[in-house]
């Protein structure tokens, strides 16, 4: 990977800013699916989604970095691409689930998932550490990193609304400005709520998503310490964090559901 005074790859010069944001899209969506990867496949997808947002940090600028506005408008081009299935779907790639069993599976997999992108993350940073920073003293790896697991965890929320039988309206991406907010603010939506869904592209949703995204990220650069150390402080912190936010999250869709649950506490 370059140095932040080196020039751009080969790779990245021939991309035009549309064709590197659909690419980074594209890495960010098969990273966050239901595919099964090896680590070094894994490893190789975050090098090359690195990359691309190393060059396009460059473009940016200082300026256009500061206080976390690149790395949400970035965010927002990748949410409509997240791949969220629908409940059938859902239902036939866990056995036939349903409910409560449905939805501990649901999270399992998500956990296992950040579990799987901390521990690639903390491996990329020692081995690559001379990345361009992009917001701090963040190398691009873990800017890269934090895209996947909140990816992760937005795909998780959307599907566990699926679940519970809290539909959400509207076209795709104002679907997925909905569950970003969720996902920001730790919480189901209410659809039967005055304005819960207007909420979703309003100024302060899009603050609490910047907010959000820059507490992951410092959550990722725990992965800066030695190997090994840095692999399983990522991998332990991601799936910690994932459960959290889905036993919020499920809290809040047992009351807006379509049947009444009782509360679940976190494990």
């Amino acid at each position: 990977m370059t140095g932040e005074n080196e020039a751009i790859p080969p790779a990245e010069q021939g991309l035009t800013p549309l064709d590197a944001s659909a690419e980074i899209g594209d890495l960010v969506s098969r990273l966050s699916g239901e595919e099964k990867m090896d680590r070094e496949t894994r490893g190789r997808l975050l090098a090359r989604l690195a990359r691309l947002l190393g060059a396009s940090a460059r473009q940016t600028g200082a300026k256009g970095l500061a206080g976390g506005r690149w790395l949400a408008d970035v965010f927002a081009d990748v949410a409509p691409r997240i791949p969220v299935r629908d409940l059938e779907t859902l239902s036939r790639h866990h056995d036939g689930m349903l409910g409560e069993r449905l939805a501990d599976d649901l999270v399992r997999v998500a956990a296992n998932a950040t579990t799987a992108v901390g521990a690639a993350g903390g491996a990329l940073a020692v081995v690559e550490f001379a990345a361009p920073p992009l917001l701090l003293t963040a190398p691009a790896q873990l800017v890269a990193e934090t895209l996947v697991v909140s990816a992760i965890e937005v795909k998780l929320i959307a599907e566990l609304h699926q679940v519970y039988g809290v539909q959400v309206q509207g076209g795709g991406a104002a679907r997925a400005a909905a569950f970003t907010t969720s996902w920001a603010k730790q919480r189901g939506i209410n659809p039967l709520m005055p304005g819960s869904m207007a909420f979703a592209m309003g100024t302060a949703a899009r603050t609490a998503v910047r907010r959000r995204l820059i507490r992951t990220l410092g959550r990722s650069l725990t992965t800066l310490g030695p190997f090994f150390t840095g692999a399983l402080a990522g991998a332990s912190l991601n799936r910690v964090a994932t459960r959290k936010l889905a036993t919020s999250v499920r809290n809040d869709l047992r009351r807006h559901g379509g049947y009444p649950l009782p509360e679940i506490t976190e494990k």
